[in-house]
């Protein structure tokens, strides 16, 4: 729906569109929108395992019950728990029999394990946020960068395009004059050369620009397209640079992501911690057994039935409820030597934050920099061009009534071509320092609010 603004070739694509839709399209903002949702419902998940395991089960068998005198040990699951009297000899009396079972277990006391873990999923789950936003905040910035260096080559574009229609005209009023003798064929020699460099200076230009459509579709997410953008803004001061003050980088969404992993690893380590304490548990079970072998059996092998319906019929009952503590003594070794990593990681992870806080200090300074040479030029750009406007025109005058030659000339036209290239650069300058100064402290509005 964002993009159906811009179909077409020659409309206009504002620099809040193309934002919108870089967000909503962009495929690894909505990777990380799908993690952030899934570390929420993790939350819920892990504040759920507090609850007591119970448990149902039933079983229906039809066997034997020979017993034998001996121990058993079901090594790998695979023993029979079948029960009777060892009788003198085996025989193959079958019957049906039933198990019904209600199991409860809850670890109710773990010295605050199960609130330790739900802190780390709750950790997890702001890192996994503050992660989706500072993607979200680097791509508004890239596409925005993207935006002003397409800006940029499209205006050198245009300037090459009035460089070249300058150099044909003087290239054909110079064969004229060749032609009537007024003048020596050098000129017409070197005019076409300067109408080839021209030609080359373009063909470069419009290579830019579309690398540089090519980079701003791609943020954009939407296919291959020529855009047309919105220049109405380059050639004013942005309000925010004549009242901005330097600004604390704090707050940018890139550190607050490097802050949320380091909150995640210190919560990873509490919990790791909570591993040397023991677990207390309270336990209940409830069970019906059925058998078609009747309680005399032992002394009379033919008192059983292999009736269906009498062999799962319950007829004993047993419960069974109680406290119990569990405390592997060995785990403590083994817990030692994850917490001593965790500690080093932690601190690894700390690192990695004063890194990342160091270095937008700095972009926030060289920001500040930018942002003042950008203004000093942006004020001094208009002289250039007119001094550079006014020399072109008096040689070109002179030329035209045979006073000077065409080196001078050709020279004019460079020095004019060079004033005006500096001109699209130095505008689009003072958007970038402010952009890059947005970047630096994490305040995406300081730049946008100026659209």
């Amino acid at each position: 729906m964002l993009t159906l603004c811009f179909q077409g070739f020659t409309q206009t694509l504002p620099l809040k569109v193309a934002l919108e839709t870089g967000i909503a399209n962009y495929g690894t903002i909505k990777a990380k929108s799908n993690y952030a949702n899934a570390s929420k419902e993790t939350i819920k998940q892990v504040r759920r395992e507090y609850l007591p395991n119970v448990t149902l089960s039933g079983q229906q068998d039809y066997g034997t019950v020979n017993g034998q005198n001996g121990p058993l040990y079901g090594f790998g699951g695979f023993g029979v728990a079948s029960s009777g009297q060892p009788l003198e000899k085996q025989n193959w009396n079958a019957a049906f029999g039933a198990l019904y079972l209600v199991n409860v277990n809850w670890d109710f006391f773990t010295f605050g394990r199960m609130k330790q873990k739900i802190n780390l999923s709750t950790a997890d789950s702001q890192r996994y946020e503050n992660d989706l936003n500072q993607e979200i905040f680097q791509h508004k910035i890239k596409i925005a960068a993207a935006y002003l260096n397409l800006l940029a080559s499209q205006r050198l574009l245009f300037s090459q395009r009035k460089n070249l229609e300058r150099a044909t005209i003087f290239q054909n009023i110079a064969a004229v004059r060749v032609k009537n003798g007024l003048l020596a064929g050098v000129d017409s020699t070197l005019a076409s050369a300067e109408v080839s460099r021209s030609k080359i200076t373009l063909n470069q230009a419009k290579d830019q620009v579309k690398e540089q459509t090519n980079k701003l579709i791609e943020l954009m997410g939407i296919p291959i397209r020529d855009v047309v953008l919105d220049t109405t803004f380059v050639t004013t001061i942005p309000k925010a640079i004549l009242t901005l003050k330097t600004s604390s980088t704090t707050l940018n969404p890139i550190l607050e992501y490097y802050k949320s992993r380091v909150e995640y690893s210190e919560q990873q380590l509490r919990l790791f911690k909570k591993e040397y304490y023991p677990t207390f548990s309270l336990f209940g079970i409830y069970q019906a057994r059925a058998s078609g072998f009747n309680s005399n059996y032992a002394a009379n092998q033919n008192s059983f039935s292999q009736n269906y319906l009498e062999g799962i019929n319950p007829s004993r009952q047993n419960y069974l409820f109680g406290l119990g503590v569990s405390w592997n003594l060995t785990t403590m070794a083994r817990v030692s030597k994850k917490v001593s990593a965790q500690k080093l990681i932690a601190e690894g992870v700390k690192e990695e934050y004063n890194l990342i806080d160091h270095q937008l200090k700095i972009q926030s300074d060289a920001a500040d920099a930018k942002i003042k040479y950008a203004l000093e030029n942006y004020l001094e750009v208009p002289k250039q061009l007119q001094a550079a406007q006014l020399a072109y025109l008096q040689k070109t005058t002179l030329y035209k009534n045979g006073l000077t030659n065409l080196l001078d000339v050709t020279q004019t036209l460079y020095t004019l071509n060079r004033a005006e290239t500096d001109r699209d650069i130095i505008y689009v300058n003072v958007w970038q320092s402010l952009l890059m100064k947005s970047a630096a402290t994490g305040d995406f509005d300081l730049f946008i609010n100026e659209f």
